[in-house]
């Protein structure tokens, strides 16, 4: 994964030929995209293999994706967006969703790796790159598609765009930053971290001081707005549905002084000390390596262009430490009850800022692409073991219970006969809970649309009409439907009923 600049100097003068072809093997991007692209296949493979069916927030967006909104019930619109193309490509199925959030999750990784190779130098971004794939979160999970990996993809980009602004002062960095910044603010409205991390980055920077800093940080205010204004008029229109639910389900809680404490340091220790531990196992094997075998480098010997040092450590330190300080203060000061989850657009800086606080002792710059692709390779052996173990087609006694392990393809077969003689045709609507229906729909042959606990402000894209015309096949998980069955010993307390056409 590094670059040679020898072999990236063998170019023929016209750019054709075997001159022209080593220079583009050479470009230390290309060996980068083709590793994460390996290691996009073999996670994808292994995790569509080990599910039985796919990730909730990929069902969501698979039912979501039947309308294009200028929001949803909980969450703004951008993911859905997105994914309509590739649905309209590739069907609406579970493969699309994986890949769909993979390219999001390695795509952000690839714009981290090129930030950090022109800031610390190839060697330093290659180990950061690989420690930052060794982080739970995107490895387990590489295959989910949702609010928090589109979100990932626009704070690195945010990242890689305010070092330009800064280092330029050019407005077309500033403007492209806005709209980076706008348009997380339509994945998620998380993105809001990312910004005290651009407004830490300017007063660490005096951007007061230069008249182009103080613009450019404005012109990107007003882009981010402008972009983000259209969303503001739908949850006007639709009484801030997705404030709501975000109020009600964790930032409203209110937790008293005990319970913030316990939940707030358990989120930073699960993020640091679960999610990020196979990463610092890297980190400190590679450490342990530089320090055995390389003296600390002058100045003069770092990789790369030489760049403003403090400068570049502050940005990765904003954005390394300032998103988990942040969500500390939520939960201490705001009562918030904090998701786990909510790590996920932010903890791949946590590596890079975890190697600056330690670049006094270890050279990273001087990191030996062997030993850390070996230790790599062998923490991804360890992790794919464990998934495969703890999955449904390991040893039942060490199977975990996790969404998972829920056989929907084996509920399809149970109910799509049934219901079908019950509803005299075919089954055109499944409603109940959101998880449920849309798992059962993806796998029953008729491709019905989902009615989210039979609210239609939830879901746009069924008509009204269409339970009068086709009837629906209704699921509910614990307190048994009025009139219905048991699906099965299969299937504990889930119960069924079809709700016939009038």
């Amino acid at each position: 994964m590094l670059s040679n600049p020898v072999a990236r100097s063998v170019v023929s003068p016209a750019g054709t030929g075997t001159g022209a072809w080593q220079g583009w093997w050479a470009r230390p991007g290309v060996p980068v995209a083709l590793g994460l692209l390996l290691f996009g296949v073999v996670w994808l493979t292994h995790l569509s293999y080990t599910s039985l069916s796919p990730p909730t927030d990929n069902i969501e967006q698979l039912t979501w994706v039947h309308s294009l909104e200028g929001g949803y019930y909980k969450h703004p619109p951008l993911p859905t967006w997105l994914f309509w193309l590739p649905a309209q490509l590739f069907g609406v199925n579970a493969w699309t969703s994986y890949a769909t959030g993979a390219a999001f999750t390695l795509g952000a990784m690839g714009v981290l790796w090129r930030l950090l190779s022109i800031l610390r130098g190839d060697r330093y971004a290659t180990l950061a790159l690989l420690a930052a794939l060794c982080v739970t979160y995107y490895n387990g999970r590489l295959y989910y598609y949702n609010h928090n990996v589109v979100l990932m993809f626009f704070v690195a980009a945010s990242a890689a765009l305010c070092w330009k602004a800064h280092q330029t002062g050019r407005a077309v960095w500033w403007i492209a930053l806005g709209g980076a910044l706008g348009l997380g603010a339509l994945s998620k409205y998380q993105i809001a971290v990312t910004m005290v991390c651009v407004i830490v980055f300017w007063l660490h920077q005096r951007g007061w001081r230069d008249p182009s800093r103080r613009c450019g940080l404005l012109l990107a205010a007003l882009v981010a707005l402008l972009v983000f204004v259209p969303h503001v008029w739908w949850l006007r229109e639709h009484d801030f549905g997705p404030i709501h639910y975000a109020m009600e389900t964790s930032l409203g809680s209110d937790l008293g002084l005990l319970a913030r404490w316990t939940g707030s340091l358990h989120w930073v220790a699960d993020q640091l000390l679960n999610r990020a531990m196979p990463a610092w196992v890297l980190l400190a094997c590679m450490a342990h390596v530089l320090c055995r075998r390389n003296p600390l480098p002058t100045q003069d010997e770092r990789d790369g262009e030489p760049v403003p040092i403090d400068a570049a450590r502050a940005l990765l330190l904003s954005w390394g430490l300032v998103p988990l300080l942040f969500m500390l203060l939520v939960g201490l000061l705001g009562g918030a009850e904090l998701q786990l989850q909510w790590g996920t657009p932010f903890l791949l800086f946590a590596i890079p800022a975890a190697m600056e606080l330690a670049s006094p002792w270890v050279a990273w710059s001087r990191t030996l692409v062997r030993p850390a692709m070996a230790a790599f390779g062998a923490i991804q052996v360890l992790l794919l073991l464990l998934s495969h173990i703890t999955s449904p087609r390991g040893p039942q006694a060490l199977q975990d219970h996790h969404w998972r392990t829920f056989d929907s393809e084996a509920l399809a077969r149970l109910l799509q006969q049934p219901a079908r003689t019950a509803l005299g045709g075919k089954i055109c609507l499944v409603t109940g809970p959101a998880a449920l229906a849309g798992a059962l729909a993806l796998e029953l042959s008729d491709r019905p649309k989902v009615l989210i606990d039979g609210r239609y402000d939830y879901s746009p894209w069924v008509p009204p009409e269409l339970i009068v015309q086709c009837g629906a096949l209704e699921l509910n998980r614990g307190t048994p439907l009025p009139g219905g069955s048991a699906v099965g010993p299969a299937f504990p307390n889930l119960s069924w009923r079809a709700r016939p056409r009038l």
